[in-house]
């Protein structure tokens, strides 16, 4: 396996407080149990990427936060997950809310097939926050400035979608996700379905965010995992084995089977 190369520009250490606070956190559906007793900080102006063999419990880690999981059916969970100190799981919190404060991404493409560029960018402001339809054109162009996008799509923002590339439409799913000004950012495996150069328009702009909001990717790539995050966590059979400083996880791991996966021994 080849050496992992990981950026020496990115923090060594959180500078700024957690975003999201996760404490004992287990999820499952019926009786399987897909994460048990997760505890982590997520950080504002930060990413964290989140590594581990498949059906380890990236994914389901990532969707119980938002309470995207609990629109499985049988899907539970138990634990704690704050954001900014409140419960997410408290019986006052809305969950269609909430998802405007915790954004999330998939890992193909979800641009609506019967609305415009203009049109998929809005969608979520307009069920998020009615009232800035009449700020609707700048929110979208700010949007999509943001998510990298608009230079290609500025004169032609009443087309369909679906005209667009995947590498496209997945910057514009994120551009959805960022016109409701998200806290939080997930994204699940963004750019497992991208083409190279689309997946480098990906991470930059993943660079460019983390100067603003918290980010948190999942990833099955470890050489991603290393060029666009400052702290990685690593996973397996459910259990967060180990979260470190992404420098040190990938050079210095505390656990022997954080090494033995980053090394290529497993996964």
């Amino acid at each position: 396996m080849p050496a992992i190369e990981v950026r020496g520009d990115w923090r060594a250490a959180p500078t700024t407080p957690p975003r999201v606070r996760t404490e004992g956190l287990t999820a499952g559906f019926g009786p399987i149990t897909a994460i048990r007793d997760v505890t982590i900080d997520l950080h504002d102006r930060h990413v964290t990427a989140i590594i581990g063999p498949s059906g380890c419990g990236k994914s389901t880690f990532l969707r119980t936060i938002n309470r995207m999981h609990e629109t499985v059916p049988l899907a539970w969970a138990r634990g704690t997950v704050l954001l900014d100190d409140r419960d997410v799981f408290d019986d006052a919190v809305d969950p269609v809310a909430l998802r405007r404060h915790i954004g999330m991404v998939f890992q193909r493409p979800t641009a609506f097939p019967t609305m415009s560029i203009r049109e998929n960018v809005a969608a979520g402001l307009r069920v998020a926050n009615p009232e800035e339809r009449r700020r609707e054109d700048d929110i979208v162009e700010h949007a999509l400035r943001r998510a990298a996008l608009w230079d290609e799509v500025k004169d032609r923002l009443d087309d369909s979608a679906l005209e667009l590339s995947g590498g496209q439409q997945q910057r514009l799913c994120i551009a959805r996700a960022l016109a409701i000004e998200p806290e939080i950012l997930l994204l699940d495996e963004p750019t497992a379905s991208l083409d190279p150069i689309s997946t480098e328009k990906v991470e930059e702009l993943i660079h460019t965010l983390r100067d603003q909001i918290a980010v948190v990717i999942v990833t099955h790539n470890m050489q991603q995992a290393a060029r666009v995050s400052d702290t990685t966590a690593f996973f397996l059979s459910g259990e967060l084995v180990e979260v470190s400083p992404t420098r040190r996880l990938f050079t210095h791991p505390r656990d022997e089977r954080t090494e033995a996966y980053v090394t290529g021994r497993f996964g």
